[in-house]
């Protein structure tokens, strides 16, 4: 099976799901259509930028047309057109791929025509805004529903994502749940840090970090040898920053920034406690199944975390961590403190669930395996 990913961007570091297609779906015999392509990406004819298409002169002065045709016939402006799409049709033509897998939403609507014109079945993966807050846009649901009868299947993180896309008439006879996963073979549990709290993550609203600061605070009071470490950036770390020092916690808090892979996998194994307190952001953004809670499951963290989107689909309360409703801010500090105050053995058993449930459902090569069993099962039904 020759499959070719369609993504905004190739390679992200961040997108380590779609890297992992990249590599590995189908055995890796993979060709690439992106918008863009980053330094990293090898230049031997896999992979095609769009974005590196040359327009005409004719084609800027015809776009404002073309746009408008697209909106017309697909919901989105975005569809690749002219040279570009000329581009796109003589690359699938030379690579021949036997279907296409368009990550993420808007890629999907991007390409469907494209697909549908060469006689190439597609499908599509949603993971999490794609399916939360662009849905609250009248022409994106429109553009969804259009894409629908192009596709020949979906595939969504949690069935939180699935079941958004319902509610506003966004469906697909042929459609499954597969998380993104992780390696639970590297994810592993390590000599656990007593006292130990952990957070991955970006500094955005919808992680709510100045919550799990002041939780922390709280709920580490009777605990000496408490410590939370929250790893990432983002338009809310300087305020962290700021609360962390208003509070006194200089030396129980750690903000040490983005950090590559490994060092994050290294804390991982360390800490008892994995913190998130994901909410739905302003403007409707939600998490699909975050990965970083499966990498953290399967580190052995006891999870303590919001019933949030596709949260609750991984996170069993009482057997691995505890759930409280979002902006629950007493809730979440007694949880916290629960966690820390559990004894040994208990926190153990904890663990043991926790990376037990990974092993079982979250590990990517059988998730891998799924979603190629699910491509070949329709394409044998044609």
């Amino acid at each position: 099976m020759r499959p070719c990913i369609v993504v905004e961007t190739c390679i992200t570091p961040g997108q380590t799901f779609v890297n992992r297609h990249v590599e590995h779906l189908f055995g890796g015999a993979v060709c690439v259509i992106a918008d863009r392509l980053t330094p990293n990406v090898p230049r031997d004819g896999r992979f095609l930028a769009l974005d590196d298409v040359p327009a005409t002169t004719m084609g800027w002065l015809k776009k404002p047309m073309a746009q408008m045709i697209g909106y017309a016939r697909h919901g989105s402006g975005n569809i690749p057109w002219g040279r570009a799409r000329r581009a796109a049709i003589d690359f699938l033509n030379q690579h021949q791929p036997d279907v296409i897998l368009a990550e993420f939403g808007p890629q999907g609507v991007a390409l469907a025509p494209i697909a549908n014109a060469v006689g190439i079945p597609m499908f599509c993966y949603f993971r999490g805004s794609d399916a939360s807050s662009r849905l609250r846009h009248q022409h994106v649901q429109r553009a969804y529903r259009l894409m629908m009868p192009r596709l020949a299947g979906v595939f969504a993180v949690s069935q939180f994502l699935l079941d958004n896309l319902a509610a506003v008439g966004v469906t697909h006879p042929n459609a499954h749940v597969i998380p993104s996963g992780v390696d639970v073979r590297r994810f592993v549990p390590g000599e656990k840090r007593p006292g130990s709290v952990l957070g991955i993550g970006r500094f955005v609203e919808k992680k709510h970090p100045l919550l799990t600061i002041r939780a922390f605070a709280e709920a580490s009071r009777d605990h000496p040898q408490a410590h939370l470490t929250m790893i990432g950036d983002g338009e809310l770390y300087e305020p962290a920053r700021a609360l962390v020092a208003e509070l006194g916690l200089a030396e129980k808090v750690s903000l040490p920034g983005a950090l590559p892979h490994e060092q994050v996998r290294a804390h991982l194994e360390r800490a008892e406690i994995y913190a998130q307190h994901s909410v739905t952001a302003g403007n409707g953004n939600t998490e699909g199944l975050p990965t970083s809670i499966q990498e953290a499951m399967a580190a052995g963290c006891l999870i303590v975390s919001t019933d949030h989107a596709g949260i609750p689909e991984a996170v069993t309360p009482g057997e691995t961590g505890f759930l409280v409703p979002e902006h629950d801010a007493a809730g979440y500090t007694d949880a916290l403190a629960r966690a820390l105050a559990m004894p040994p053995r208990d926190r153990a058993a904890m663990s043991m669930a926790a990376r037990d449930t990974a092993v079982a459902r979250f590990d990517n090569a059988a998730l891998l395996v799924r979603l190629e069993t699910a491509i070949s099962d329709t394409l044998k039904r044609g």
